[in-house]
C-alpha cells in the first residue's frame, strides 16, 4: 500500500510499538519514492488498456465493407508496397474480423510504416509510421519513462519497493482490536485526515493481492529481476525442436519497440532455414510464397487475426504468431508460435501454450491480465485497480501534508525506534526481501547507509528529512 504517512490500525494506536514505527519509518521513505512511479504506471496502465479496446494498437479496428471475395495476400501486400516506395515488406497482420483491414509492416530508409489495406479491394486505405500514436506513447513512458535503460531501472526500483510497501502497509493495517470491519470497510462518518487514512488503509488492504499481482507481472518483464534471474531460468528450452539448426539471433529479435514476443521465448534461438529439417506439410508448393504462407497458417489452425512475420534474411523464416498479449485472442490458453523454413515450407517448429513451462504459463496468462487484453471485463477490473492505485498515491500526500509541522521546511519522517526488540526478526525480512528483489535490496542498504552514516552527522539534513 502506498503511503507517506500512516500512523495507526483500525481501533488501535500503535505509537509505542516499535517495531510498528521502524515498518513505518520504512513505509514513509518507500512512499516517497515509489509515488510519482505508481501514479505514471497507473494513469498510463489504464490509457493503454482503453485505447487498445476502443482503437487498437497498430489500426487494425479499421472498418471496411464486406465483399463476397477476398483478395490474395500478396496483391494486398503489393498495394501497401507501392505505398511506401522502396519499401521492404516486413509483417502481414490478418483481420480479425471480416470487416476489418488488413495491415502490413513496411520498411524503408530505417523507418516501419504500417499500411491498412482493404482486404476486398487491395485499396489502401490508410498509412501512418509504426508505433507512433498515443497508445505507443504511454506504453513507452510506462516501460521505460521514455529514458531507454535509466528510465527500466527507475521503474523497476519502484515496483519493487512496492512489495516493501505493501508488506510494511498490511503490517501497520492489519486488524487487532478494532476487527475486520473496520480493516475492510472505510469510516465515511470521520472527517479530515482520519476519514483519509482510513481510506487509505481499507483501499490498500482490498488491493493488495491485486496489486502484488501486477507488480510481478510488470517486474518479469524488467531487465534485472526479470531478464537476468526470472525470465533466464523459465525460457523455453530450443533442444525440444529436434535436429533443427538454430540461429544465432533469438526471438526478441522480432520485437520492435514494444514487446511482442512471449515472455517465454524471449531468450530463445530462433530456427534457421536452409535445411531438410522439419515436417513437410501436405499442400505446400514450392517455392514458398506469402499466398502459400497464409493458406499454411489457415491450415494448420490460425484462424481469424494472426501474425506473420517474414524472413529477415536467406536463413531467416516465416514465423506464424498468435497470442493474447498482442490483442491476437482474448484467450492466452490459445497462444501460438509456428517457424516455417522459407525454402522448403517445412515446419521447423510449434510452440503452444500447453508447451510452456509453469511460469511460461503463469506470465502468458498474468500478462493478459495485466494488460487488460481478455476483454471489456478485464478492461474494466484493470481501471478499477488503476484507479485505487491513484486513490492510495493522492490519499499518502493529503495525510502527510495535514500531519506536518506548519510553517517549517521538515519532511515530518517517522522517528528511528531505539533500541528496537526483535530487530533480527525484521533485519531477516529485509534479507529476504533483497534477496528476492535485487534492486530494492541495493536501494534499501544505500537509504540505510545515507540515514545512519551521513544524514545523522549533518544536523541541518536530520532536522529536514525527520
Amino acid at each position: 500500500m502506498v503511503s507517506i504517512d500512516q500512523t495507526d490500525t483500525p481501533g488501535v494506536v500503535r505509537s509505542t510499538n516499535k517495531l510498528y514505527l521502524a515498518a513505518w519509518r520504512w513505509h514513509f521513505y518507500a512512499g516517497l519514492y515509489v509515488i510519482p512511479f505508481f501514479m505514471v504506471l497507473a494513469i498510463t496502465g489504464m490509457s493503454m488498456a482503453w485505447i487498445a479496446y476502443i482503437d487498437g494498437r497498430d489500426g487494425e479496428r479499421i472498418a471496411v465493407v464486406t465483399q463476397q471475395n477476398v483478395k490474395p495476400v500478396s496483391v494486398q501486400a503489393d498495394a501497401a508496397l507501392k505505398a511506401i516506395p522502396g519499401g521492404l515488406l516486413k509483417q502481414y497482420v490478418a483481420p480479425r474480423a471480416d470487416d476489418l483491414a488488413a495491415i502490413f509492416r513496411v520498411d524503408s530508409g530505417g523507418v516501419a510504416t504500417m499500411v491498412a489495406v482493404d482486404p476486398y479491394s487491395a485499396r489502401v486505405l490508410a498509412k501512418y509510421p509504426r508505433r507512433s500514436g498515443w497508445y505507443d506513447f504511454a506504453d513507452n513512458v510506462h516501460s521505460e519513462l521514455l529514458l531507454g535503460l535509466a528510465g527500466d531501472r527507475m521503474l523497476e526500483i519502484a515496483a519493487s519497493l512496492g512489495m516493501v510497501l505493501i508488506a510494511t502497509g498490511l503490517y501497520m493495517w492489519w486488524p487487532t482490536v478494532g476487527g475486520w470491519r473496520n480493516a475492510l470497510v472505510p469510516g465515511l462518518s470521520r472527517g479530515g485526515r482520519s476519514l483519509w487514512k482510513s481510506m487509505h488503509g481499507v483501499v490498500g488492504m482490498w488491493i493488495s493481492i491485486f496489486l502484488i499481482f501486477f507488480l510481478i507481472s510488470g517486474l518479469a518483464w524488467t531487465g534485472i529481476w526479470g531478464e537476468k534471474l526470472v525470465q533466464a531460468w523459465n525460457t523455453f528450452p530450443a533442444e525440444k525442436w529436434n535436429n533443427v539448426p538454430l540461429s544465432d539471433v533469438t526471438h526478441a529479435s522480432m520485437n520492435h519497440g514494444p514487446k511482442e514476443v512471449p515472455w517465454v521465448l524471449e531468450q530463445t534461438p530462433m530456427p534457421r532455414s536452409g535445411s531438410q529439417a522439419g515436417q513437410s506439410v501436405e499442400g505446400v508448393a514450392t517455392p514458398v510464397t506469402i499466398d502459400g504462407m497464409d493458406k499454411l497458417a489457415r491450415q494448420i489452425g490460425f484462424a481469424g487475426r494472426y501474425q506473420m512475420n517474414l524472413p529477415e534474411n536467406e536463413t531467416g523464416v516465416y514465423t506464424f504468431s498468435r497470442d493474447s498479449m498482442n490483442t491476437d485472442s482474448a484467450n492466452p490458453l490459445s497462444d501460438r508460435t509456428v517457424h516455417v523454413d522459407q525454402h522448403t515450407g517445412n515446419l521447423l517448429a510449434d510452440v503452444r501454450f500447453e508447451d510452456y513451462s509453469l511460469a511460461g504459463k503463469a506470465m502468458a496468462v498474468g500478462i493478459a491480465l495485466h494488460m487488460g487484453t481478455l476483454g471489456l471485463w478485464s478492461v474494466l477490473a484493470n481501471t478499477l485497480v488503476c484507479l485505487s492505485v491513484m486513490l492510495l498515491c493522492v490519499s499518502s500526500v493529503i495525510m502527510w501534508w495535514k500531519r506536518r509541522p506548519t510553517g517549517t521546511l521538515r519532511l515530518s519522517a517517522p522517528p528511528l525506534p531505539k533500541d528496537m526488540p526483535l530487530w533480527q526478526g525484521a533485519a531477516l525480512v529485509g534479507l529476504m526481501v533483497s534477496l528476492a528483489f535485487p534492486m530494492a535490496g541495493i536501494t534499501l542498504l544505500i537509504a540505510m547507509a545515507l540515514d545512519q552514516v551521513v544524514l545523522s552527522r549533518i544536523p541541518v539534513l536530520k532536522r529536514v528529512l525527520s
